[in-house]
């Protein structure tokens, strides 16, 4: 089997304004790190309304078509914006989760990773926040379910920053496991122990400031692990933000790129143990543009290795 790469150029036309640690050159950097690899290469479509309707209702669409501008850059929260490409962009986001799904539940290939931005993990219900305007792995998780009829979706987020978004989503969602590791405190200052949804799906896993891939690996191993072997989903989704490295410049984690790609290979082991391999990979955080790509390649190079032990 071979690993997915989804994405589309309309996910560079999402601009924000110079400075602004979540810009174009994130996606470009990446794709580069990318390019020698082999992989099958899609072409991300726009979502279909229906599918962003899943997760966020149809008056917050509503608003952000009020809210883009014709020319220039428009601020819609503190550190969010919008620029005249960015539906567009956030539209082919969704897709790009949306086709991983097909593609992977189709056995069209063994797992899958969205190369696109913006973000999506932070944009809640009806307020988009933290660089994000759609709940992307939200979104993958509840059409999964929705459209494929899967049981059981398991979502695992390792930004450095908590998916304060995602959990909102799938607070209520019974259906669904959310595994997320996160700098505490750290912004938006979210993602306590106390924090278990509605139907005791959701596990936060708070790593303090300053520590590294140890204390990670052990938190993973004791909590994270087991606790999706119990729930046993269908299939995982990761929100893979490359923020926690150490060279990131929004925290204050110090993971290294070994890190990742271990995180990366035992996700895909227990997918593989437990979901026939079923992986579907979406880009979240990663500002430091060295430390993002480096970290991005080696956990698609994990992506490809588990692909081809199916």
């Amino acid at each position: 089997m071979v690993t997915a790469l989804i994405t589309h150029a309309d996910c560079l036309k999402h601009e924000t304004p110079e400075g602004h640690p979540e810009r174009v050159a994130r996606l470009e950097h990446v794709l580069h790190a990318l390019e020698d690899l082999e992989l099958r290469r899609v072409t991300a479509p726009l979502a279909a309304e229906d599918d962003v309707l899943r997760v966020h209702p149809a008056a917050y669409l509503a608003d952000m078509r009020r809210a883009l501008p014709q020319h220039g850059i428009v601020q819609i929260d503190g550190d969010t914006f919008l620029s005249p490409g960015s539906l567009d962009a956030a539209f082919r986001g969704a897709g790009a989760v949306v086709r991983a799904v097909d593609i992977v539940l189709g056995g069209e290939a063994g797992n899958a990773f969205a190369a696109i931005r913006p973000p999506g993990h932070h944009a809640e219900t009806d307020t988009a926040m933290g660089f994000c305007l759609f709940g992307n792995a939200a979104l993958a998780a509840k059409y999964a379910l929705d459209h494929h009829g899967l049981s059981r979706v398991a979502v695992v987020d390792f930004d450095v920053h908590h998916g304060n978004g995602t959990q909102d989503l799938l607070w209520d969602e019974k259906r669904a496991l959310l595994v997320t590791s996160q700098q505490v405190p750290l912004w938006p200052g979210t993602g306590r122990t106390d924090e278990t949804g509605a139907h005791d799906n959701i596990l936060n896993v708070p790593l303090p400031p300053e520590s590294g891939g140890a204390q990670m690996r052990g938190e993973y191993e004791a909590k994270v692990f087991p606790r999706l072997r119990a729930f046993a989903p269908e299939l995982i989704i990761i929100s893979a933000g490359f923020d926690a490295h150490r060279d990131d410049p929004l925290a204050e984690l110090n993971w290294e790129i070994e890190d990742f790609a271990w995180l990366t290979e035992q996700l895909c082991a227990l997918a593989a143990e437990i979901c026939g391999g079923r992986v579907v990979s979406t880009l979240e955080g990663g500002y430091d543009l060295k430390a993002l790509s480096e970290s991005a390649r080696a956990h698609v190079q994990e992506l490809m290795k588990a692909a081809r032990d199916e």
